[in-house]
């Protein structure tokens, strides 16, 4: 720990990012594999309801079987908290040492992509449009940041907009990217790797890597420190 008299800030070692994954118990895996064998997608969503709100450890490994049962791909040491919702999990592959705040919801679709690769860690309330979804490994997810994939077309104008057809944009977050507390990242937006998206950002198009950004919509700040953009002046 690193303290600095006077100013009441100390810097202190990180702790998911630097967390050692270690595989899951034999008896979770085989729990997850009676599942899948024995429960339809739907009895699935339905048995991880009984589940969903509790705290303690049984709840816990009951979440991961249930998830990994269901889903494409599903990694060692996920953290699953309390309240976190979902819709078309069959749709998700989910790295290891993964880790979703409570409350948290992810909206997959039947025929598309979600992708969260290892070490992401994901804060409390937060939502994702996953219908096209990539986020890379190392990834932070501020609490209450939103993530949206798709939008209604509008046309034609003489029927209502949640009439009109459904546009889907791939959205992808680089590997150790941080996306500030309350940010809304928009639809067809890459996150480049190492960048940092400002607490309550309004991001709506590319931002390239190790960049600083922030504002609605967001703008370009800076370059991190030690980037080879900022050292050569680009």
């Amino acid at each position: 720990m690193l303290d600095h008299p006077g100013t009441h800030e100390r810097v202190v070692k990180a702790v998911q990012g630097l967390k050692k994954v270690t595989p899951d118990p034999e008896v979770e895996l085989g729990l997850g594999a009676f599942l899948k064998e024995k429960y339809k997608p739907d009895d699935l969503a339905e048995l991880y309801s009984r589940f969903s709100l509790g705290d303690g450890p049984f709840d816990m490994m009951m979440r991961r079987a249930i998830w990994r049962a269901s889903a494409r791909r599903f990694g060692n040491g996920v953290s699953i908290h309390s309240g976190v919702g979902f819709k078309h999990l069959e749709t998700f592959e989910i790295g290891s040492g993964v880790f979703i705040g409570a409350q948290s919801f992810i909206q997959g679709r039947f025929d598309g992509t979600c992708i969260i690769g290892d070490h992401v860690w994901i804060g409390p309330q937060s939502y994702f449009d996953a219908r096209e979804l990539v986020i890379e490994d190392y990834v932070g997810w501020g609490p209450g940041a939103k993530l949206l994939g798709s939008t209604h077309t509008g046309v034609p104008i003489d029927v209502p907009i949640v009439q009109t057809d459904l546009k889907i944009r791939r959205v992808t977050i680089q590997a150790w990217a941080d996306i500030g507390t309350n940010a809304v990242i928009l639809p067809g937006v890459t996150i480049g790797k190492g960048s940092i998206i400002g607490a309550g950002s309004v991001v709506n198009k590319d931002v390239p890597p190790f960049a600083i950004v922030a504002g609605n919509p967001a703008k370009f700040i800076r370059w991190r420190e030690g980037d080879e953009n900022a050292e050569s002046g680009k």
